[in-house]
């Protein structure tokens, strides 16, 4: 949890968005995924890799290997902001606890009020708690 109070408010500062974060069991490589509007270039995780090494080095933070990374066409949605700002996307989502003997969906993210997410699959909607979403995914369009 230290990682992401250290990471959310110096990458805010930058422009950028912290998207997640990923740790090797031994914590050998610590992948962190950056997002900003307009997306994401090698010149940007040049430039944010080069200021974290500084960073972790004062906040005494040990890797071994450090990369910075776009979150990708199948980007991981995590946060209630995050669910605001793709509504009308396609998603696949696994839930913690199944809605009536399922666990997985894809459908279009509608709306996103008082902590729940309503998606549409094939014109039937469901309304999701966003503490029982266990894994959501944009849906890469090609």
């Amino acid at each position: 949890m230290e990682l992401y109070e250290i990471l959310e408010p110096t990458l805010t500062s930058l422009g950028y968005e912290l998207v997640d974060v990923e740790r090797s069991s031994r914590g050998r490589l610590l992948r962190i995924f950056i997002d900003k509007p307009g997306g994401i270039s090698v010149d940007d995780c040049g430039a944010v890799s080069h200021h974290l090494s500084r960073l972790f080095t004062v906040e005494n933070i040990i890797y071994d290997r450090l990369e910075i990374s776009s979150p990708g066409l199948d980007r991981l949605l995590s946060k209630k902001s995050d669910f605001i700002r793709f509504t009308g996307e396609m998603v696949k989502l696994k839930l913690r606890l199944s809605l009536n003997g399922q666990r997985n969906f894809v459908g279009i993210l509608r709306e996103v009020s008082d902590d729940v997410l309503q998606l549409e699959v094939d014109g039937e909607m469901f309304a999701l708690e966003l503490s029982n979403l266990e894994k959501v995914r944009l849906v890469p369009k090609l």
